[in-house]
């Protein structure tokens, strides 16, 4: 598994067994002094620091906001810090108001996304005031993506390992799989199709990679997976790089 692994060449898993927890795999002891201490340190001076510079751009976006869409300005989503541990995580609003609103976002709801909404999701400026769920301590800059409460329902021992990492901004699993799962949500066309290839094909694999990153969290990992986040938001460098073997293919040719 790499960081532009080729997902289409993966063997497609076709449900989640509550048996096939893998749990076993992700149990680590948060005994080291960066878990128990330092990832959150880390976390509250990143985030006022970030805020201190960004209040700005963000009171901008918020007045284009206020401008172009009118209130509200924030979308507060419930999301689960842990089984039992609701939060309210908050974004700005990039979506038309619906009465219901739910469950992973395909094809069928991109309608809904506004000119501006689209701007801030490509650059994730729409997650800016996720700094205050930081300061709170509902979420940290690297972790899981903090789940609906419907799979957590859905799956509570499962999740009770994944989110034993207080849930993050960006993380491991939204840096490795996200522009595939960005293409299988494409696809679908309706609420229901969305649902079971959420299920289906893409929740067994972030959960994996969640509990990898579990397993292996540190301070050099969680900085190196927050730098190629913004490295992730510069235009063309999010695609999957050629294979080496087919660069060394080419050089032979050449010669």
């Amino acid at each position: 598994m790499t960081l532009y692994q080729n997902w289409d060449s993966v063997k497609r898993r076709t449900a989640l067994p509550e048996a096939e927890l893998w749990i076993p795999e992700s149990a680590v002891a948060d005994h080291g002094v960066y878990a128990r201490f330092g990832k959150r340190l880390v976390d509250i001076v990143l985030a006022l620091a970030l805020l201190m510079v960004l209040i700005g751009p963000m009171l901008a976006v918020a007045a284009l906001l206020l401008i172009t869409q009118g209130r509200p300005l924030i979308y507060r989503g419930r999301r689960m810090r842990a089984p039992g541990r609701p939060f309210l995580q908050y974004k700005f609003r990039t979506m038309v108001r619906v009465d219901e609103d739910g469950g992973a976002t395909g094809a069928h709801k991109h309608w809904r996304i506004t000119p501006l909404g689209r701007m801030l999701r490509r650059t994730r400026m729409d997650e800016l005031p996720q700094l205050l769920n930081i300061i709170r301590g509902d979420m940290s800059f690297v972790g899981p993506r903090p789940p609906l409460p419907e799979y957590v329902e859905r799956f509570p021992a499962l999740y009770a390992a994944v989110l034993k990492t207080r849930p993050g901004v960006t993380g491991l699993a939204t840096l490795i799989y996200h522009r595939h799962e960005d293409k299988i949500m494409a696809s679908c066309r309706t609420a229901e199709e969305t649902d079971r290839a959420y299920y289906a094909r893409c929740l067994p694999t972030k959960l994996r990679i969640e509990l990898v990153y579990r397993r292996t969290s540190s301070l050099s990992l969680d900085l190196w997976i927050m730098w190629k986040t913004v490295l992730a938001l510069i235009p063309g460098y999010d695609k999957p790089r050629k294979r080496r073997s087919a660069a060394v293919t080419g050089q032979q040719r050449a010669r």
